[in-house]
């Protein structure tokens, strides 16, 4: 699903106009991101959590020198799915009964 499909999704199941749905998504998605820059962990219950991980420093190597390198520490966003998004997701998974 593309940002833009899911602007219509909202904007479809609140019965708001596409603009209106598109400021929510936005401003969701930047509220993700201010609380995770910020250092803060973002839970949405159900569907899972958002935090930010540090990856240390580590030797590398250049795929078209073949030379090392050293690939510097940095921080990445981690998602960690819910207990009802798994089941959701898996739910096909089941086998059915008979």
């Amino acid at each position: 699903m593309t940002r833009a499909e899911l602007v219509e999704e909202v904007a479809r199941a609140s019965q708001l106009t596409r603009k209106q749905s598109e400021v929510v998504v936005d401003a969701v998605f930047m509220a993700v991101g201010f609380a995770l820059q910020s250092g803060e962990k973002v839970e949405v219950r159900g569907f899972g959590s958002f935090r930010v991980r540090r990856r240390q420093s580590r030797p590398g190597r250049n795929p078209r020198t073949g030379e090392g390198v050293v690939v510097p520490a940095r921080s990445v966003p981690y998602f960690k799915p819910g207990k009802d998004l798994r089941r959701l997701i898996n739910r096909d998974a089941l086998p059915s009964p008979s």
